[in-house]
């Protein structure tokens, strides 16, 4: 019985559908993200940064790009196995992706952002781990965002203790 749903799951059009979704929930992570936090550019520019603290204009790309690789990631797994623990964890880190900018940008919470970036970079490892035990392509995905907010964790702090 489960082979039949999987199969169901992964036939025709509705895989290119659930596609979308999986992009739909990513833009809205990312724009829920990035309501009332204007003039991101500026206030990144007006920060005390490392010397290795990257341009702003550098993190619009990189954050298109590991969107759409969280996206296909999901939809990997969901093609797979549907819902589970596996696409729990994906849609925890979202969520906390979704509330980092807010708290950085928007309230000026450098600390608090710090401590809810660990708690988005531990929801991305388990995502990575459960989706190993599912889909090698969705986890290699998931790897480069991984690096990406432990990196962006790094930035957190050293601008936390700088501005503090």
């Amino acid at each position: 019985m489960e082979t039949s749903r999987s199969a169901e799951r992964t036939g025709g059009a509705r895989q290119w559908w659930a596609l979308l979704g999986f992009g739909a929930a990513v833009f809205v992570a990312a724009a829920i993200g990035g309501l009332g936090v204007q003039g991101t550019s500026t206030e990144y520019a007006g920060l005390e940064q490392p010397a290795w603290a990257p341009p702003s204009w550098l993190f619009g790309p990189v954050w298109s790009l590991l969107y759409a690789m969280i996206a296909v990631a999901g939809w990997l797994v969901w093609r797979r196995v549907g819902f589970g623990p596996a696409l729990w964890a994906w849609i925890t880190q979202l969520v906390l992706n979704a509330i980092w900018t807010p708290l950085f940008f928007g309230a000026g919470r450098y600390g608090l952002a710090f401590v809810e970036i660990l708690l988005m970079w531990v929801a991305i490892g388990v995502t990575v781990a459960l989706f190993r035990r599912v889909s090698r392509p969705a986890t290699l995905l998931m790897l480069p965002y991984w690096a990406w907010v432990t990196f962006a964790a790094a930035l957190n702090f050293a601008i936390w203790r700088l501005n503090s």
